[in-house]
C-alpha cells in the first residue's frame, strides 16, 4: 500500500492499493457514511428518451459508502452509494447512486473518522512493500535463478551455475557442490517461505539432498513445476497463482498457531484463557490482556467490540484479526468471536 497524503484533521487519506491484498485491507477499514472518492466512468444520455443507450464518459466521483465488497474474481472493490460530488459537473447526478471500483494502481481517496486499529492496518500494508514477501528458485540440471517477489514486483538474482558433466568422472562430486550452493544461499534469503520450481527432476533431487542435511530449510521450501528455470519460469509461477496460494498459507499458519495458544490454556484451565465480551472486558480492565483475538466481522458489528480493542491497544496487548473466511476464523467465530489470552491468571 502507498500512503500519498493524510490529513488527520480532516480524516484524508489518498492512497495507491500495490497488490491484491491492499484491496482486502481496504475492505475491512471502509464503513457505511465514509466518503470516497476516485475516477471511474459514467453513462451520461443527452435525453431521457426510451431506448437511448447514452455515452459512457469519464469522471471523478465522490460518494458517501453504503455498501462495500471485495471480489476476489475481478480484483477490485467495489464501494456502492449516494454520489456527493465530482467532476465534471455535467456528467455528474448528485444524490444518484453509483460504484466505484478501486483498482490496483488507482489512487483513490477515503475521508472517515479513523479508528487507532484501522490506521494500523494500513500502516502494516504500507510497510509489508519494503520487504521481501517469498523467495523463488527455479532451476535445471545446469543452471538456478533466484527471485525475491516484493509488493512492487520481482528481483532477479543471483544466478549459480553446475560444472557437472555427465562424462565428468567427478560428475556426482560436483552436482553435490552445485546443491550445497544452492541450499547455502536458500538458507541466507531472509524469507519465510521459498517457492522452488523447475523442468526435470533437478527440484526433487534439491528436495532430496536438503531433505538429508537440513530439515529446517526443507520447512521453508514449496515444490512447484515450471516449463524452464529463466526468468519467464518465474513469471510463469506468478501467472498460476502460485504464490498467491503461499501467502493465504503464511496467513492461515499465523492464526492457527495463536489459536492453538489459546486452546491449550483452555484445556488446561490455567486461567490465561478467557473468551467472550464479558470475559475479555473484565481482562481488559484488571489490565490482564496479553494476546487479543478477534474476527474481523464481529469488529465491523459492534460497537463494543470496537471499543476492546481501542483500550486493549491502549495497554499494549498483542492484538490478531482474524479472517471470518478462515478456518480459525471460523473455531473463533463458534467461540463468540472474540477471546483473550492472559498476562496472569485472574481467580
Amino acid at each position: 500500500m502507498k500512503v500519498l497524503s493524510f490529513d488527520r484533521k480532516e480524516g484524508r487519506m489518498k492512497l495507491v492499493p500495490e497488490v491484491l491484498e491492499d484491496l482486502w485491507h481496504l475492505e475491512r477499514v471502509l464503513e457505511p457514511g465514509d466518503v470516497v472518492s476516485s475516477s471511474s466512468t459514467r453513462v451520461f444520455k443527452v435525453s431521457e428518451e426510451e431506448g437511448e443507450e447514452g455515452e459512457r464518459k469519464k469522471v471523478r466521483i465522490q460518494l458517501e459508502a453504503e455498501k462495500v465488497e471485495f471480489s476476489k474474481f475481478s480484483n477490485a472493490l467495489r464501494v456502492t452509494g449516494k454520489i456527493t460530488g465530482g467532476e465534471p459537473e455535467d456528467y455528474i447526478q448528485i444524490g444518484k447512486h453509483h460504484t466505484i471500483e478501486v483498482e490496483l494502481q488507482r489512487p483513490v481517496e477515503i475521508r472517515k473518522e479513523w479508528k487507532s486499529y484501522q490506521l494500523q492496518r494500513i500502516e502494516k500494508a504500507k510497510n509489508s512493500s519494503k520487504k521481501p514477501q517469498l523467495g523463488i528458485l527455479v532451476l535445471d540440471e545446469g543452471k538456478a535463478l533466484f527471485a525475491l517477489v516484493r509488493e512492487y514486483g520481482v528481483e532477479f538474482g543471483p544466478q549459480l551455475s553446475s560444472h557437472a558433466s555427465k562424462g565428468d568422472e567427478k560428475f556426482e562430486e560436483k552436482g553435490k557442490q552445485f546443491f550445497g550452493d544452492i541450499a547455502k544461499h536458500l538458507t541466507s534469503m531472509k524469507v519465510s517461505k521459498i517457492v522452488v520450481a523447475g523442468p526435470g527432476f533437478a527440484k526433487d533431487n534439491l528436495k532430496k539432498f536438503i531433505a538429508e542435511r537440513d530439515e529446517e530449510l526443507l520447512k521453508k521450501l514449496h515444490f512447484e513445476s515450471s516449463s524452464t528455470a529463466e526468468e519467464s519460469g518465474v513469471y510463469e509461477l506468478l501467472k498460476k497463482g502460485a504464490l498467491s496460494k503461499i501467502v493465504k498459507e503464511q496467513k492461515m499458519e499465523e492464526e492457527f498457531s495463536v489459536l492453538e495458544s489459546f486452546l491449550r490454556e483452555l484445556s488446561k484451565e490455567s486461567g490465561l484463557a478467557v473468551y467472550g465480551v464479558g470475559e475479555v472486558r473484565n481482562a481488559v480492565e484488571c489490565r490482564a490482556l496479553a494476546k487479543l483475538l478477534v474476527v474481523d466481522e464481529l469488529l465491523r458489528k459492534e460497537r463494543e467490540v470496537e471499543k476492546l480493542l481501542e483500550d486493549s491497544e491502549k495497554m499494549k496487548a498483542e492484538i490478531f484479526i482474524f479472517s471470518s473466511e478462515s478456518e480459525a476464523g471460523k473455531q473463533l467465530t463458534g467461540m463468540s468471536g472474540i477471546a483473550g489470552i492472559l498476562r496472569f491468571s485472574m481467580k
